[in-house]
């Protein structure tokens, strides 16, 4: 027999998993089609090319917000990232591209919505983009594209060549049909790429909605604002470190996000978490070694905490009567 108050919080936790899983899956199937569009009208090599030649400054802002629309996963934006370095693109333009890409994309913007509203969701968008393009702007003046690995990667029919970041590097690829479909045709196969990805995807999205009622229905609101409250002056830095180690997927992350922003962890502590743990999760970092020394894997992590953190704290003080 189930005492009293854990049935009151299972059936609680049960209620919100039913919630939730009601808000996500049409908002994470739009989502999903969204980036379908995406994909089929700005292919990898469309990218690169468009961002080849691009300088510091414009080239950064264009790279970022290339980053937020073409919501590549981790597995193919190690491919893209390569291609954009192999093909002379400078390395702090290529890093705004990579630090916008996890953090600021349709599946996340969509989600946010859905979950936080308006007023969050622009404030992160607005506030995320312009930290990438700064993080991009700043490590192109390091001078660390000696730290970039001679590599070669196949991906997608396209074989993919870096000579250590510079701009000797080359990138070619297959022949494709895409550029002569129909625009129906490519609506029809972002619909049905839609559809795919989310049973794909399905599981971790059922993970994160299960872990994030179980963190609203059992877990006490006092605990939580004990270790994340707004009392920890920690809590925020602390949060952008600790997204990493469970973080899978950014579908799976922000039911979790959600049910500690209900929970009363600070807004902005809940976006730390966020970040961190979608730019400097461990198959990500994984991925990147196979591109990066380890010095300049460490700048990229350092980076992507720096960011969290920074509109973590932009959220809980400048933008907390605002939203």
């Amino acid at each position: 027999m189930i005492p009293a108050g854990y049935e009151t919080a299972l059936v609680d936790s049960a209620e919100y998993f039913v919630h939730l899983a009601l808000v996500l899956a049409p908002l994470f199937v739009g989502a999903s089609f969204l980036v379908g569009l995406a994909q089929e009208y700005l292919p990898p090599e469309r990218v690169e090319a468009m961002l080849r030649s691009r300088d510091h400054g414009s080239g950064n802002v264009l790279a970022a917000g290339l980053g937020a629309v073409t919501p590549f996963c981790s597995c193919s934006t190690v491919p893209v990232l390569a291609g954009l370095l192999g093909a002379g693109a400078p390395l702090g333009l290529a890093f705004s591209f990579l630090l916008a890409s996890p953090i600021v994309n349709w599946i996340a913007v969509v989600l946010l919505f859905g979950l936080f509203g308006t007023g969050v969701t622009v404030a992160y968008v607005v506030t995320a983009l312009s930290a990438a393009i700064v993080g991009g702007i700043v490590i192109g003046t390091l001078n660390l594209e000696n730290y970039v690995k001679d590599v070669r990667i196949t991906a997608g029919g396209r074989e993919i060549t870096t000579d250590g970041g510079t701009a000797t590097g080359s990138a070619s690829c297959a022949c494709s049909t895409s550029a002569t479909r129909s625009h129906r045709e490519r609506v029809t196969e972002a619909g049905r790429g839609a559809l795919s990805f989310f049973r794909d995807t399905l599981p971790y999205i059922v993970v994160g909605i299960a872990i994030g009622a179980l963190i609203h229905g059992a877990v006490p609101a006092t605990f939580l604002q004990q270790i994340a409250g707004p009392s920890n002056p920690l809590a925020t830095p602390m949060a952008a470190l600790a997204g990493a180690p469970i973080y899978v997927s950014i579908s799976g992350m922000l039911p979790i996000a959600h049910s500690l922003a209900e929970q009363g962890i600070p807004i902005g502590t809940v976006i730390a978490f966020v970040i961190g743990g979608a730019g400097i999760s461990i198959p990500n970092l994984i991925l990147l070694n196979k591109l990066f020394e380890r010095r300049l894997l460490v700048v990229y992590a350092g980076t992507v905490v720096t960011i969290g953190i920074t509109v973590g704290v932009l959220f809980n003080t400048v933008l907390a009567g605002l939203l």
